[in-house]
């Protein structure tokens, strides 16, 4: 396994005489990622997200449980597990903004024990890899945001690690850049089996980078699926979009509630527990002077939504 974690749980101690309490920041957590998924583990503000994660990279000693990483207890060996994972958090900034890229891995590169050699050849893979090459050689201080986080990834991959963890890491960026920066993750995953484990509260990053969800609340697992399989079985419900070729009414039918209903558009959601999607398109086809249709999966913030909503056991 690449992570393993098995009964993880994280108390603090808050307030001052009687008004000290113990927190539980996480609650006999568990789990495992093998190598090479591609993992979004996410969950609202204060689930234990940022807890859990500074745990597996060594930063937090848990008050009980265990945990591995590349088969290394993260707390006890940090040293030898910063080794063989990379870390980027969103806020975080991993480069010299005095300084170029180019220079700041050469400083990393020390660090990390490459020597020359091995930096050059690393850093070459590294911008024709993430498309960087050009920006390597730029003062950080004159990047845009975007830019500055191809060049992070390049940082935080340079000594090639095995797993990278990744907070928050589009924070910030406009929709051009995110999207890039997806792309980018999937790439390293596809080309060098790189494990991801990715916290994020954007859904287009789950959407985009992420093949399996752990869903966290209160510092417990709530949900671990399929991200498919978390759209298929926790909500029955499709959206239909329908161009209409002329005027047309909409005959009442079960299980079908109309969001829009113009001249020209039909919008429509589906219980699909009610009835079928084809028993639905049956009737609209039949019906209506249909020119277009499609049918679309329900965004994912109300899935999770609606996990959150699910009552605690």
């Amino acid at each position: 396994m690449a992570i393993e974690v098995r009964g993880l749980t994280r108390t603090f101690r808050a307030g001052r005489g009687r008004a000290r309490r113990e927190i539980e920041a996480v609650h006999d957590l568990s789990f495992a990622v093998e190598p090479g998924e591609r993992l979004a583990y996410i969950g609202p503000n204060g689930a234990g997200k940022s807890t859990s994660i500074k745990i597996l990279t060594g930063i937090l000693h848990p008050t009980s449980g265990d945990a591995s990483v590349l088969g290394i207890v993260p707390w006890q060996d940090r040293r030898r597990l910063a080794a063989r994972i990379g870390t980027l958090f969103g806020q975080r900034s991993l480069l010299w903004f005095e300084l170029t890229p180019r220079q700041s891995y050469r400083m990393l590169s020390a660090i990390y024990g490459l020597d020359r050699r091995q930096e050059e050849r690393r850093v070459a893979d590294l911008g024709h890899l993430l498309d960087a090459d050009d920006l390597f050689d730029m003062p950080v201080s004159r990047l845009s945001l975007g830019q500055r986080m191809r060049c992070e990834l390049a940082a935080c991959m340079l000594h090639e690690p095995e797993v990278l963890f990744l907070d928050e890491p589009t924070i910030g960026l406009d929709l051009l850049a995110k999207q890039r920066f997806r792309e980018l993750l999937v790439r390293l995953n596809d080309q060098r089996n790189t494990t991801i484990f990715l916290t994020s509260h954007d859904v287009a990053d789950i959407e985009y980078v992420a093949r399996r969800v752990i869903v966290i609340n209160h510092g417990s697992v709530i949900y671990d699926d399929a991200v498919a399989a978390m759209r298929r079985t926790l909500l029955a419900t499709k959206l239909v979009e329908v161009g209409l070729g002329a005027p047309a009414a909409l005959a009442p039918a079960d299980g079908v509630t109309v969001l829009e209903h113009t001249e020209t558009t039909l919008k429509l959601v589906v219980d699909t527990t009610l009835t079928s999607i084809g028993q639905v398109l049956d009737g609209l086809l039949a019906g209506l002077p249909v020119a277009d249709i499609s049918v679309l999966d329900p965004p994912l913030e109300q899935v999770i939504a609606a996990i959150y909503a699910r009552p605690r056991t």
